[in-house]
């Protein structure tokens, strides 16, 4: 028993730093290979979710069921627009405006948004736990976008409210599909949604013709971006599941706006001086006591 919750642990914290890693290779494209996050967005969401749906098939799966249901052949296409699209575009353009750190970081307010409408929705105070989890997060992104300056903000205002936008969106990609998971595989769900968010690009942003530079160092970054930071990230995190407690994935997962923000330090030279650094620790504080409260 306790080798499989050792390996429940070092999936979780691969998968979670493989997510971080994700974030540092789309900023490494868009600033090195001038790649338009259109582009790469439908690219990593339609081969990504070919691929799931591909492994569901092979695993006898029936994957047009979804769409044989009469209110999950719509609840699908919502989601994979809020939700799944919504969600991975945000962070992308919050990545384009900014980097892969402070982006992450802003997404991983989503804890504290699920916890508001959770409070709303029953309508009921929060306890100290909570209060504690807002107030940290609070004053974590207060860090983050003024570098303790009140007057100034270090970030741009697009950085911001996509960061932000993308927090929301994952709060409803995180929400809204409890009861298709609970009837088909969670590839099958984020499989379709994906490809589904992918189409959704091509008809409404038209991310052709291609842009940017194709050469062995792009096609490393979308290797890391698509097999690396979705699919194997996406497997180590579902997989950890069978092994340790929900609470425990989900304050292990805490480890990927570190991991972004070490990787975009180290690889990617952004500046992150003291006070950014206490406010990513805030904010990762905050996801682990909401997490642990479970």
């Amino acid at each position: 028993m306790q080798n499989l919750r050792s390996k429940g642990i070092y999936m979780i914290l691969v998968g979670a730093s493989l997510w971080g890693a994700s974030g540092t290779a789309v900023q490494y494209l868009f600033e090195q290979k001038k790649l338009t996050p259109e582009w790469l967005l439908m690219v990593r969401m339609i081969v990504a979710g070919l691929i799931m749906l591909i492994y569901d098939k092979f695993a006898g799966r029936d994957i047009w069921a979804i769409w044989h249901h009469p209110s999950y052949r719509y609840k699908i296409i919502i989601y994979a627009i809020i939700g799944m699209f919504m969600t991975q575009y945000g962070y992308f353009i919050a990545i384009e405006y900014g980097n892969a750190a402070t982006a992450t970081v802003l997404q991983y307010l989503m804890p504290v948004i699920v916890l508001v409408y959770a409070l709303l929705r029953t309508r009921r105070l929060p306890g100290k736990i909570e209060v504690a989890a807002v107030f940290l997060a609070t004053m974590g992104t207060y860090l983050l976008v003024t570098r303790g300056n009140w007057d100034t903000l270090a970030i741009s205002p697009q950085t911001l409210f996509w960061g932000i936008l993308s927090a929301f969106a994952m709060a409803f990609y995180t929400l809204y599909p409890g009861d298709m998971l609970r009837t088909y595989s969670s590839t099958m769900v984020i499989g379709w949604s994906m490809f589904i968010g992918g189409i959704f690009i091509n008809v409404f942003f038209h991310p052709w013709p291609f842009t940017g530079i194709m050469d062995l160092g792009t096609v490393i970054g979308m290797t890391v971006l698509i097999l690396f930071g979705t699919l194997i990230a996406f497997y180590c995190y579902l997989d950890s599941t069978k092994y340790i407690k929900a609470s425990e994935v989900g304050a292990l997962a805490s480890v990927e706006p570190l991991s972004s923000v070490l990787l975009a330090v180290v690889i990617l030279h952004v500046d992150f001086g003291l006070a950014e650094m206490i406010g990513v620790a805030c904010i990762i504080a905050t996801v682990f006591l909401l997490a642990r409260q479970k």
